[in-house]
């Protein structure tokens, strides 16, 4: 039986378990709130985003999840700068050609801010002159920092970025910076 951990991932945290950057003090990893051990992350999330991060013992299952070839959907919710209009999310779902090449398509739509969302520590930038709105953004690939050069592409940067669903494992119920198991 293979372990699969669902780990709420604050914003701040590396999706490592060690840090082995060379800036003067350490920054969080997954080791400060995951002491499983021999179980490693199935993709990553940047150490800006935050949300849902598999962990797994299993290779095969970590494969699955992470590599882009099964397709698995991930979905995000993304705060961005300004309102995006009609155009501006037909292009992200029909794919954005980046210095890296065409983006599948993906499915883009406004959404409300969600009601059970915590606050970010630290709260993001705001500017009283430019409103931001909430995205749902489902891709089926996961590109270096993707959302965020696809939303800043159409001309709304992204302010806050949180994965919300990896296939069918959702961040329902799940605290941020807490997890929970399931054998699989």
């Amino acid at each position: 039986m293979s372990r699969l951990i669902l780990f709420n991932k604050p914003f701040g945290v590396l999706s490592q378990f060690t840090d082995k950057g060379t800036e003067g003090s350490p920054r969080a990893t997954l080791s400060d709130f995951i002491r499983e051990k021999d179980v490693y992350p199935a993709g990553r999330l940047d150490r800006d985003s935050e949300g849902l991060l598999l962990l797994t013992d299993d290779g095969k299952l970590q494969a699955k999840l992470s590599n882009p070839k099964f397709k698995e959907p991930k979905t995000y919710l993304v705060q961005v700068e300004g309102t995006p209009d009609d155009a501006a999310l037909n292009a992200l779902a029909q794919g954005i050609v980046l210095k890296d090449g065409m983006t599948k398509p993906a499915e883009a739509r406004r959404i409300e801010e969600p009601l059970w969302l915590w606050p970010r520590t630290p709260p993001i930038r705001v500017r009283k002159a430019i409103p931001d709105t909430w995205i749902e953004l489902t891709l089926r690939e996961g590109r270096n920092r993707q959302v965020r050069r696809m939303t800043a592409h159409v001309g709304h940067p992204t302010l806050r970025l949180i994965r919300v669903r990896i296939g069918s494992y959702t961040l329902e119920g799940i605290a941020q910076g807490e997890w929970t198991m399931r054998n699989v």
